[in-house]
């Protein structure tokens, strides 16, 4: 739900990595949803205008006219009247003939050019388009710094809505694996920045997904599949279930300069249970979505009576299912599982995700292991915070005898 006390006087929703390809795919259905699920929700409340709908980039999987076609007729099928939209390009739209064939293509079949410069409802939106590849050249460095400029020229007090495809690194989840530093040296001189960034397909409602530091950074997920930037899962970087991915950001912002910025889930059409709050975004020393939440964490915990139960036991291994743990706060980020052998030594280990990243998250999580040595064995899970707190208790199973 939008917050009931705070009286907007914008809005607009946010998108990335659409991933349209030249046959009709699930993406496209997903991108009409979010315009239309943006509209729905804007409809039923007491401010009834969606301002503005910003895709940042990788909305074609590889730039093909095809590809960007289609996407130019969602977006003239769905778009009403006196919505802005933009589309950033970056990487995927470079695959076809390069960063020059898709600029052009997005001149001819978008009549927007790679940088754009808007005012909306009195507020700034800066989008800068990427050049071989993901990095930002002369001229986009300059177009930023000339952008931003200009923005503070009207007001240091108003945020300034900034969007670029690739995270700037080290800030939001993903930026590590998924960013670039191009433009930190310009946009650390503007803390109004409110920063929207995507590329690495991590889930938005995770709390790491807004970062503040020098300026605040948002991720904006994926109408695709979930990627993410931690290598220790034993899955790899992309997430179990990464098809069920449509996420999207819903943001406000008041005659106050406060914006308000809501994560929501296509798939199962609700807001997730955050509102992230930015009351002055001009001001660092006022900002609380910072690395100090490493120190100020909930810690998980499993529930009286949690156990792992063995299951599908044969004479290479089993499968080991367990109950997810609670916390007061955020969700479980993630698990480790060990196989104990009768001497206390690990034997085997697997990370894994919460699945936190589902609206509907499972109840319990199942982790095969099958490449075990004759012997007896148990389970032992710990559970992990997003800010590294792990359960001070762990969960165990009963020793089981793999069968000869």
């Amino acid at each position: 739900m939008f917050d009931k006390d705070f009286t907007p006087v914008l809005r607009f929703a946010v998108v990335s990595d659409v991933h349209y390809k030249d046959e009709h795919t699930i993406e496209r259905d997903r991108m009409k949803q979010a315009i239309q699920t943006a509209y729905r929700l804007s409809d039923e409340s007491d401010y009834k205008k969606l301002d503005a709908f910003y895709v940042v980039g990788d909305f074609a999987n590889n730039g093909s006219p095809t590809q960007m076609k289609a996407f130019r007729q969602t977006l003239d099928e769905n778009i009403r009247p006196g919505t802005v939209w933009n589309v950033s390009l970056a990487s995927h739209e470079f695959g076809y003939d390069g960063p020059d064939g898709a600029k052009q293509r997005l001149r001819e079949i978008f009549g927007i050019d790679t940088n754009t410069h808007r005012v909306i409802n009195g507020f700034h939106f800066i989008s800068v388009g990427c050049d071989h590849g993901c990095r930002f050249e002369d001229g986009e460095k300059k177009f930023a710094f000339d952008s931003l400029e200009e923005a503070v020229a009207d007001s240091r007090k108003k945020p300034i809505f900034f969007f670029q495809h690739p995270h700037i690194t080290d800030t939001v989840l993903g930026s590590i694996n998924w960013g670039e530093d191009d433009l930190i040296p310009i946009m650390v001189n503007y803390p109004q920045i409110i920063d929207f960034s995507g590329h690495s397909h991590a889930p938005i409602n995770d709390p790491r997904s807004i970062h503040q530091r020098h300026f605040t950074a948002l991720g904006t997920g994926t109408l695709s599949y979930f990627e993410g930037d931690d290598f220790d899962k034993y899955y790899g970087t992309v997430f179990p279930g990464a098809e069920k991915a449509a996420q999207m950001l819903i943001v406000e912002a008041d005659a106050e300069n406060r914006v308000r910025v809501y994560p929501y889930d296509l798939i199962t059409d609700n807001f997730f249970p955050y509102v992230w709050k930015i009351d002055t975004p001009s001001d660092p020393t006022t900002y609380i979505y910072t690395d100090a939440r490493y120190n100020t964490g909930d810690r998980p915990y499993f529930k009286d009576g949690a156990k792992p139960e063995i299951l599908n036991l044969n004479s290479r291994g089993f499968d080991v299912r367990f109950p997810q743990a609670a916390i007061d706060s955020d969700y479980v980020c993630d698990y480790s599982v060990y196989v104990i052998d009768t001497e206390g030594n690990i034997i085997r280990h697997k990370s894994v995700w919460s699945e936190y990243y589902f609206y509907d998250m499972p109840e319990c999580l199942t982790v095969p292991f099958d490449d075990l040595k004759p012997g007896e064995y148990k389970a032992r899970i710990l559970a992990r915070s997003f800010w590294n707190l792990r359960s001070e208790k762990c969960i165990e199973s009963e020793f089981v005898k793999l069968p000869e």
